[in-house]
């Protein structure tokens, strides 16, 4: 960890988070196993149009013979996006919003019936000086997702940005960013692009994408969202299993937002379990606390945002969805490395573009590639960069029934 000297000269106090570091949390856990509408309901929050995720028929066809979520859905069975063990400590004054993520994925999927418990450890941290908020603490934080049955899911290592919402407003990076006005020309254009990542999909079926049949340059078909609106914030918002009231047995700290340092207007009951039972409103969200600013402009300005803006659980898992609707039903994501430049904005579009970068086999004998995600605005601005690693077969697995078997996936039953 590290502290440069703009730390105790903007009063960016750090001094708390030093005794968190490498201390075990309790886990998180909600209260239900995941049910087949919490996937379907995923899906459409993160306007991901994959079949497998939600036509009965289309995943009764394919290799799993049943519906399983996607790889992005991890993130909803814990108690807080995976951020609790990035956001350990008191920083007075402060504010978050979500810096990226890296997954790890082991290879067992997530499937109706699956309860998992979440155990977290606060990372590391380093403050330094942004063009956003002056003096910024980036923390990390890993959230280890192991199921019912005793395997290991996934890893997730969070990044938290934590401010000064004062010292972001008088920055006013965002001051001149007004919504844009879409032009029907426009729109049709967006659903062009969605109609080509559509294609990929259902053009490849059921059917394996080869290792052999992939060339570093080859490029994904592009992919278009939105224009994002605070309703389409909101659904994703309510598709989190824990912003349903009464849905979390463990939380996701034990410390409240105050305690945290949140700023008194942002700082609420989110998440308080004894509230909960009295008055579960001022603990959702959506209309109280820290969360609100994605869904009420006006707090949303307050914390340094020009708008509404995006989660960004959210956008690491349509980085996610992205390549996964490229790899096919047969592909896994290994390993990703998402970095978010800008939030996901209303009225704004995001664009995905991707690009095989790599390949190669490991000493494992898996046959991997490796691929680069940007996405950005419909203006070119950077939202998030990503480095995905992909395990695909090769054509000597798939014939022999070693990958069908899931000796390679370990994920198959």
């Amino acid at each position: 960890m590290t502290k440069d000297s703009a730390d105790n000269e903007a009063g960016l106090d750090v001094s708390d988070l030093d005794r968190h570091m490498g201390v075990p949390m309790e886990p998180g856990l909600l209260k239900e196993p995941v049910a087949t509408n919490d996937i379907r309901r995923w899906v459409q929050a993160m306007h991901y149009p994959n079949p497998l995720h939600y036509d009965d028929r289309w995943f009764t066809e394919s290799r799993f013979g049943e519906l399983v979520a996607p790889q992005s859905f991890t993130v909803t069975c814990d108690t807080s996006h995976g951020c609790a063990p990035a956001q350990v400590g008191r920083i007075p004054d402060s504010h978050l919003i979500f810096g990226g993520d890296d997954w790890w994925f082991f290879g067992p999927r997530v499937r109706p019936g699956d309860l998992l418990i979440c155990h977290r450890m606060p990372f590391d941290y380093r403050v330094t000086e942004t063009s956003f908020a002056g003096p910024t603490c980036f923390q990390r934080g890993d959230t280890l997702y192991i199921n019912q049955r005793g395997e290991r899911v996934a890893l997730q290592r969070s990044t938290s940005i934590r401010y000064k919402p004062r010292k972001a407003k008088e920055k006013k990076r965002f001051s001149d960013a007004g919504e844009p006005t879409w032009t029907d020309e426009q729109l049709d254009n967006l659903e062009v692009d969605k109609l080509k990542f559509i294609d990929q999909i259902q053009s490849l079926g059921h059917s394996p994408r080869y290792w052999e049949s992939v060339s570093v340059g080859d490029l994904l078909a592009m992919n278009a969202m939105g224009p994002h609106s605070l309703a389409s914030f909101a659904t994703e918002w309510r598709a989190y299993p824990m912003t349903i009231w009464g849905a979390t047995r463990k939380g996701p700290t034990s410390l409240s937002a105050e305690e945290l340092g949140y700023t008194k207007e942002m700082a609420g009951l989110e998440g308080d379990r004894q509230m909960e039972r009295i008055n579960p409103e001022l603990t959702d969200g959506a209309y109280h606390g820290p969360s609100r600013g994605h869904l009420q402009p006006r707090w949303a300005e307050h914390v340094g945002m020009p708008r509404g803006y995006g989660y960004g659980a959210s956008m690491g898992a349509w980085l996610i969805d992205y390549v996964s609707g490229w790899a096919g039903e047969w592909g896994m994501i290994t390993h990703s490395s998402a970095n978010f430049r800008n939030p996901a904005l209303t009225g704004d579009a995001s664009i995905f573009a991707g690009e095989v970068t790599g390949k190669n086999v490991d000493r494992r004998g898996r046959h991997l590639v490796q691929i680069t995600v940007t996405m950005t605005t419909q203006e070119g601005a950077t939202a998030a960069k990503a480095s995905v690693e992909v395990l695909l077969p090769s054509r000597d697995q798939f014939a022999s029934g070693a990958f069908r078997d899931g000796q390679d996936l370990g994920s198959v039953r």
